[in-house]
């Protein structure tokens, strides 16, 4: 029996070893491709800079301290969106569920729209060591609020139905979308400025410190899923089922919601809304390794890193030297890819 369970946990550890292997390369060459890409040339001299500091260009100003901290938010947020859309799909057993379709990142650009407009002095008030993490804080409260707010209507309205609980989903983004009309329409110039970047979604605010304060998140947070992973499998088979093989489930719920409002709550306050990331994302893991959160997770991240990446890159170079928002070539993507998952699984949907 040791010796069967050996070579199942051999198994399943080679049936994600080649598609990170394989994921892992095509990033890195979607970075290489990302940082030379752009309105100014980079050449092969401008990477002297990461080991001569006294070789100064223009070209290595660019590379250092703009294209090669975008590439890298852009892998990063790219990994949260893919890990929500995955830890989502696992939670509510639903494969349309996704941060931006369940509302949970209108709800946290919500919160930001409400603090732009009306509450702005208490940001200025912050010390401004401080105002940095202000905005990140607020996005967070507000996902918060929209997960918690998702789950417990969903029970009481629609209990146990996958179309109630997106229907739900949807009727909050809806809320908060009016939330956000009714703050651009109050917002003075320079604050419908800063609304337009959280609606569209951009990744121009990228720098190092940001990415090291991702990285951390981020990796706490996969570590965090790794060890719930078994956990999600097993509420796959049903909240009684789960319950009953010992998993408390009302304690890994409030887990996965504020993982959940972690990441999107972050990635929305740093990059503004950019929407379909989470849900394409998990789809492609799972077609590729199948349903085992444990190794769904990575190849979600890395899928979703993929994704964004190569809408940014385009965002940044379609229209030199203007800039289109992310967001708009994420929701051209992401859109047609919901309607066939819509088809196919209209069947269940009509169902319940």
């Amino acid at each position: 029996m040791t010796t069967n369970l050996t070579g199942l946990t051999l198994s399943s550890t080679n049936t994600v070893i080649k598609p990170v292997a394989i994921g892992a390369a095509a990033l890195l060459l979607a970075i290489a491709v990302a940082v030379q890409c752009g309105a100014v040339p980079v050449s092969g001299a401008d990477w002297r800079a990461l080991f001569d500091s006294q070789y100064v260009s223009g070209g290595s100003y660019v590379l250092w301290h703009i294209r090669l901290p975008r590439a890298l938010l852009a892998v990063l947020i790219g990994a949260s969106l893919g890990l929500a859309g995955a830890l989502t799909q696992g939670l509510f057993r639903n494969p349309l569920s996704d941060p931006s379709l369940l509302g949970i990142s209108a709800g946290a650009a919500c919160a930001v729209a409400l603090t732009l407009v009306f509450f702005a002095g208490l940001h200025l008030a912050l010390p401004a060591s401080l105002r940095s993490w202000g905005v990140p804080l607020v996005a967070f409260t507000g996902a918060l609020a929209v997960c918690f707010a998702l789950d417990q209507i969903a029970r009481w309205i629609t209990p146990g139905s996958i179309a109630g609980l997106l229907l739900t989903g949807v009727a909050l983004n809806a809320l908060a979308g009016a939330v956000i009309g009714l703050c651009t329409y109050l917002a003075t110039d320079e604050q419908l400025r800063s609304l337009t970047f959280w609606t569209l979604g951009s990744l121009a605010g990228a720098n190092w410190v940001l990415v090291s304060v991702l990285t951390l998140m981020l990796a706490i947070a996969y570590w965090r899923v790794r060890t719930l992973a078994p956990a999600i499998n097993a509420l796959a088979l049903g909240e009684s089922a789960a319950s009953h093989v010992g998993i408390d489930v009302t304690t890994l719920r409030t887990q996965v919601i504020l993982l959940v409002a972690l990441l999107a709550g972050f990635s929305v306050a740093w990059c503004g809304m950019i929407g379909f990331i989470g849900l394409i994302a998990p789809h492609l893991a799972r077609t590729w390794v199948g349903a085992d959160q444990r190794h769904v997770v990575p190849i979600a991240m890395l899928a979703g890193s993929l994704l964004l990446l190569g809408a940014d890159t385009l965002a940044r170079t379609v229209a030199i030297p203007a800039e289109i928002p992310v967001g708009i070539f994420t929701a051209l993507l992401g859109g047609p890819f919901f309607l066939l998952q819509l088809r196919g699984v209209r069947g269940r949907i009509g169902a319940l």
